[in-house]
């Protein structure tokens, strides 16, 4: 789908640097067709896909390529969500036209119908709109665990902080009192030698 995608949006470039003369009409009408003629390109890959699944049989196939319009849809919204709507549309036609035989292969795994389901029975507006939601939702997730991250790391640097000031202050206080018993014992050590040289003079 990417190469049809870049080859298409080239040749589109192109039409529109070479036709920078015509009326806003022309223009208008040019626009419906590139984005028509991307689309057609971007599901014929699909429907060649799911021709072949059908052609074989292939029920898990057939789910897996059901399944992938979606991430070929919410590709194409990156583009031009109204590509993206013309996709589903060329999409769900092709399935339409072959449920006889998307039902032969699909049988009664309850997944797969699911999957036919999921694309055939909403209108493409809703597909496209629904998965703007869902990258909308997603993108919203991911700035507030952003958002999360950058507090939690705020937090854990404000805890070591902390941290470090309560271990300073307790190292502080402990040499504090080493000192300090280290003067007291001096000082008594100081007084036992003088009682002692004092008896020493005495004949004690």
């Amino acid at each position: 789908m990417k190469k049809i995608l870049l080859s298409v949006m080239a040749v589109a470039a192109i039409g529109f640097t070479s036709c920078g003369n015509k009326t806003q009409q022309g223009e208008a009408v040019d626009s419906v067709a590139i984005v028509d003629s991307i689309a057609t390109g971007a599901a014929q890959e699909t429907i060649d896909a799911l021709s072949a699944d059908i052609e074989a049989g292939d029920v898990s196939k057939l789910q897996a390529t059901l399944e992938g319009i979606k991430a070929s849809v919410a590709q194409l919204l990156k583009e031009n969500p109204e590509v993206a709507k013309e996709y589903v549309a060329k999409v769900q036609t092709f399935l339409k036209e072959n449920a006889d035989k998307v039902k032969a292969v699909v049988g009664d795994s309850e997944a797969a119908v699911a999957a036919v389901a999921a694309v055939t029975e909403v209108d493409p507006e809703a597909v496209v709109k629904g998965l703007l939601e869902q990258v909308g939702d997603a993108a919203t997730e991911v700035k507030d665990a952003a958002v999360d991250a950058a507090n939690q790391k705020v937090e854990e640097a404000k805890d070591a902080a902390n941290q470090k000031v309560e271990e300073t202050k307790a190292a502080a206080e402990q040499k504090i009192e080493e000192q300090k018993n280290a003067a007291k014992k001096k000082a008594s050590d100081a007084i036992d030698n003088a009682a002692a040289a004092t008896k020493n003079k005495l004949g004690l």
